[in-house]
């Protein structure tokens, strides 16, 4: 079962997983006791890494808004081309 994790949520395990790994531990073993596969968190340091809990949640309300406006865009183009073509017809 896939499980979705917040930003904020992802901020502090990492914060965790560098404390851990500091602390001499491997990642792999840090990984399987928190139940994540380290390929994810490897990917969660590229994306997340250096990034603090507010920041990341900024990050987070940024993309949902970006992800709803390209989509509006879509729809505009859409609507466009659909004009262009019934113009033509005429």
């Amino acid at each position: 079962m896939k499980k979705t994790y917040s930003p904020e949520a992802i901020v502090r395990i990492l914060q965790d997983v560098q404390a851990q790994l500091l602390a001499g531990a491997s990642l792999r073993e840090v990984a399987k006791q928190l139940g994540i596969n380290p390929g994810t968190l490897c990917r969660w340091q590229r994306r997340y890494g250096g990034v603090q809990i507010d920041e990341a949640r900024r990050l987070f309300t940024l993309e949902k808004e970006n992800l709803r406006l390209k989509k509006i865009v879509a729809e505009l183009e859409l609507d466009k081309s659909i004009l262009k073509e019934a113009l033509q017809g005429k």
